[in-house]
């Protein structure tokens, strides 16, 4: 399992913009090892975001996504003090799920 993932959440304007810091190898199936074997693929598939309960964001990828990517995007509704939480499912069936505050 990964580290967890850093998320920042701010309100700017009438907006909430949330940056998240996604903690994972990444590897797309295509590089090779020290000994010449291919490293199998291992990537996030899918990341999604929710705002107290509410989806604010879903992404599918693939294994062009470089290791430990960074996501931001933008929101309208978030009060300070609301929830955001951030999952990822990756193509070997691992999930993670990391929450944070609005700032």
């Amino acid at each position: 399992m990964s580290d967890p993932m850093r998320i920042r959440a701010a309100i700017v304007g009438e907006k909430t913009t949330v940056r998240v810091l996604v903690s994972h190898e990444m590897e797309s199936g295509q590089r090779k090892d020290a000994s010449g074997k291919t490293v199998p693929a291992w990537h996030i598939q899918q990341i999604s975001a929710t705002h107290n309960g509410r989806t604010v964001m879903n992404a599918q990828w693939g294994p062009a996504v470089s290791k430990n990517p960074f996501v931001q995007f933008s929101f309208k509704g978030g009060k300070s003090g609301d929830e955001i939480a951030v999952t990822w499912i990756d193509n070997k069936g691992d999930k993670r799920t990391d929450k944070a505050a609005i700032a």
